[in-house]
């Protein structure tokens, strides 16, 4: 499936050797309640620095309000999605990097007593460092060195970015560790994730043809009413609002790319009656196609 690209996030890393990369986000007037982060997972960790406008994450369920100057750390192997939360911009960036960026460092026993289990998912930072907390700033500056690092690629940039990186790392463990010492394990973040992560990608795969509820409860292998319950809480959406943002979505990249008919693009994503398609396109998107088209 493919998404327009101010919401696109490829998280292949470009640089085994150093797996981490800048990118910056921007997704420009859009409705409250649109999109802004599609529903994905990666085995990567993540940091987000929210720039302009306000959006709510969730992130393996747990809804996260953010703002300027907020920062999200997310865990590897988390699902996670965005939703513009007033009209207008919502711009961020995200350094994406692996933890075998410090793979040096295994043998290493003050690394396998304090990093790893956070690196692993044993242990979890807190989701959100809001911008108005003074504890932060130390985190904010050390990540702004970050993202001017990695977008400027000046010679040496990638040893300047990992020991930053790690001693920022460094440093919210022994926050997270004075502020929390009794809940050192994590606790798991949403049963059955593996099977919600099959889901997410068979709904990417078959977006256009006719899903139904207890197909999408039959994957994850929960009674209807219990799916219903837990997809909402997992995304924010109902299972077929997210189907219908998914053909929203590749028909908003049809409509800009390609030189299909408004009546074409809709039987492509699954709409066989284009009244209902344009009812639809213009709930998600704002808009109606033929409008979304001569913007």
């Amino acid at each position: 499936m493919s998404y327009p690209n101010e919401l696109w996030e490829n998280t292949r890393l470009r640089q085994k050797s150093y797996p981490i990369q800048l990118f910056r986000n921007k997704a420009e007037s859009k409705l409250a309640g649109e999109c802004v982060l599609y529903l994905h997972w990666h085995e990567h960790l993540e940091w987000i620095m929210i720039r302009r406008g306000k959006a709510i994450f969730h992130i393996d369920s747990r809804p996260v309000e953010a703002g300027p100057g907020d920062m999200l750390l997310l865990p590897g192997g988390s699902l996670h999605v965005g939703y513009a939360q007033a009209d207008g911009d919502v711009a961020y960036d995200c350094i994406v990097f692996n933890a075998s960026l410090f793979n040096e460092w295994v043998n290493d026993p003050v690394h396998a007593r304090l990093a790893v289990p956070y690196l692993t998912g044993l242990a979890q930072f807190p989701l959100i460092i809001p911008a108005q907390e003074a504890w932060g700033d130390r985190y904010r500056s050390g990540l702004e060195d970050i993202i001017e690092e990695l977008a400027h690629k000046e010679e040496g940039h990638q040893l300047v970015v990992k020991a930053k990186l790690y001693a920022l790392f460094v440093l919210l463990v022994r926050h997270s560790e004075h502020a929390q010492p009794a809940s050192r394990k994590a606790e798991p973040f949403f049963a059955n994730m593996d099977r919600f992560k099959l889901l997410i990608d068979w709904i990417g795969e078959n977006y256009a043809e006719k899903l139904s509820v207890r197909q999408g409860a039959e994957i994850v292998r929960l009674d209807p009413f219990h799916f219903c319950k837990q997809f909402k809480k997992l995304t924010g959406r109902t299972f077929i609002e997210y189907v219908n943002v998914c053909r929203a979505n590749e028909a908003e990249r049809m409509l800009l790319t390609t030189q299909a008919t408004v009546g074409e693009i809709a039987l492509k994503v699954g709409c066989e009656n284009a009244n209902y398609f344009t009812r639809m396109y213009k709930q998600y998107k704002g808009m109606t196609p033929t409008a979304a088209r001569r913007r």
